[in-house]
């Protein structure tokens, strides 16, 4: 383990940072601090978020062991650019990191060690760049259970963090057992944030612990993990521990021998920053970024979401990439007024900026296999199509994803047209493509974690043929070809 020499003298309850060397960095004096950013991702999507890091920040990032996590080194002078990150959904400023940490092998010596680190870390330069991070949020208020106002926050928690860690997120965040009662104790959220931005000295401040754990060859919990080290952080730093009004969140994410200590920079994931009106398949906006990103839109396409549900992706695709022209449609009437309100929603905030409200989407409501667009007409396809979980079933989609991609292809344009399409039922998908071989290439597929189902987003390339001279322009369905097959096995009978 790496330690920095700190003082002897433990902080008291009205400072922010831990009393370490005189020769660290300091925020408050102008100096500028470089640190290392830690960024929770769609899962799946690592390698896209760090080129968007490289291309809009100019730093390479490193994909870490644990999946859906990346790290980049940043200077304070620029800290505001990682906030305009697309494809990230949580951040945090690094605090200290072990690519390989040697657990104990009893769970009382690992506790003990846990707590003993907390005295040891770096802390000042993480704390330093939390306090400068405060002035690029707005005043929000206090989380409640990891939230402002919007419900289930802790449903979305990253993809790489285990069943148990989502499961136990409120009891495993409490950093010490006899505080656990405390998210009670009623407090005014408004002057409570402008006390700690204003004046930090004169407010004690409080915090929590996350515990994200992922390998099954830990001795502890995370509950018991977040526990011990909370509470040796509390000792520390004489801060008060709250579940839910905090102002600091400590975060312990440990993957098999990784660890990581950090503490986070964003109240609530940046993944919901474009819907308001939410269906019960919601895509992350985050995970759109990602899929809007594998088929590089150019300006004048034409791109086309025919299942939009809530209108995630069309939305993402018109704020980030807004050359192109969108038109989201899909068969329920519910959906379609949800992304109405949703797009509402956007301009309305950008009218509010005193920015350009207009955004290039329309929205239709239409029969998926029956498309009323010109053939050839469409550049690109980007779609979430159902799962057969939560919307449809799995065996409907034997007969809609056939039909799907035979109506996809009749308005993509041949040669050049591509298709980005996500969906879990792999087995069904995989069947429907090598149907319309004549019609579509696949060129890869990207596994993701989409609420804790191991999905495919494939990318398709529309092929040279045109559409009306290929087998696959005919179709027919399984209980067509099924009466065809009985009836000749009847007349064979007799």
């Amino acid at each position: 383990m790496s330690s920095q020499e700190d003082g002897a003298a433990e902080p008291g309850p009205e400072t922010v940072e831990p009393s370490n060397s005189s020769n660290d960095n300091d925020a408050t004096t102008g100096d500028i601090i470089s640190v290392t950013i830690g960024a929770t991702v769609p899962t799946g999507f690592e390698h896209t978020a760090a080129e968007e890091v490289k291309e809009k920040i100019g730093v390479d990032a490193r994909i870490s062991k644990d999946r859906g996590r990346i790290y980049f080194p940043i200077t304070t002078d620029k800290l505001f650019q990682v906030h305009r990150l697309r494809s990230v959904d949580n951040l945090f400023v690094v605090v200290e990191e072990y690519d390989s940490y040697q657990f104990k092998e009893s769970k009382e010596e690992t506790l003990m060690e846990l707590q003993q680190l907390a005295s040891t870390l770096p802390w000042t330069n993480a704390l330093e760049v939390w306090k400068l991070n405060r002035t690029f949020k707005k005043k929000k208020g206090y989380r409640k259970g990891g939230n402002g106002t919007k419900g289930k926050p802790k449903s979305e928690a990253p993809d790489a963090t285990v069943a148990d860690t989502e499961q136990q997120e409120l009891p495993q965040t409490t950093s010490t057992e006899e505080n656990q009662t405390e998210e009670s104790v009623p407090e005014a959220e408004s002057d409570t944030q402008d006390s700690v931005e204003a004046a930090p000295g004169a407010k004690l401040i409080k915090f929590r612990v996350t515990c994200n754990r992922a390998g099954d060859k830990h001795s502890f919990s995370s509950n018991e993990a977040a526990r011990d080290f909370g509470g040796a952080v509390q000792e520390f730093f004489q801060w008060k521990a709250d579940m839910t009004k905090f102002d600091i969140e400590v975060l312990l994410n440990i993957h098999n021998s990784e660890v990581v200590i950090g503490i986070a920079l964003t109240e609530e994931s940046l993944h919901r920053r474009n819907i308001s009106h939410f269906g019960p398949t919601t895509l992350r906006s985050t995970l759109c970024y990602g899929m809007l990103r594998l088929c590089k839109p150019q300006p004048s396409d034409i791109i086309l979401d025919p299942m939009c549900g809530t209108g995630a992706i069309p939305l993402e695709g018109a704020i980030e990439f807004n050359s192109s022209f969108y038109i989201a449609g899909d068969n329920y009437d519910m959906a379609v007024n949800r992304t109405v309100n949703n797009i509402c929603h956007i301009q309305k905030r950008r009218a509010d900026k005193g920015s350009i409200s207009g955004l290039p989407i329309d929205t239709v409501r239409w029969d998926l296999c029956s498309l009323p667009m010109r053939t050839s007409s469409v550049d690109i396809i980007i779609t979430d199509m159902p799962f057969g979980k939560r919307m449809g079933s799995r065996k409907k989609n034997w007969d809609l994803y056939p039909s799907c991609l035979r109506e996809m292809a009749r308005v993509c344009r041949p040669g050049s047209g591509k298709a980005v399409l996500l969906t879990q039922d792999k087995k069904c998908f995989s069947k429907a493509i090598s149907r319309m071989g004549g019609l579509w290439k696949k060129l890869y597929t990207v596994w993701v974690n989409v609420g804790g189902l191991h999905a495919g987003v494939y990318l398709l390339k529309r092929t040279e043929a045109l559409f009306g001279q290929t087998p696959e322009d005919v179709y027919e369905s399984r209980e067509a070809v099924s009466a065809r097959g009985d009836e000749k096995a009847d007349k064979e009978i007799s």
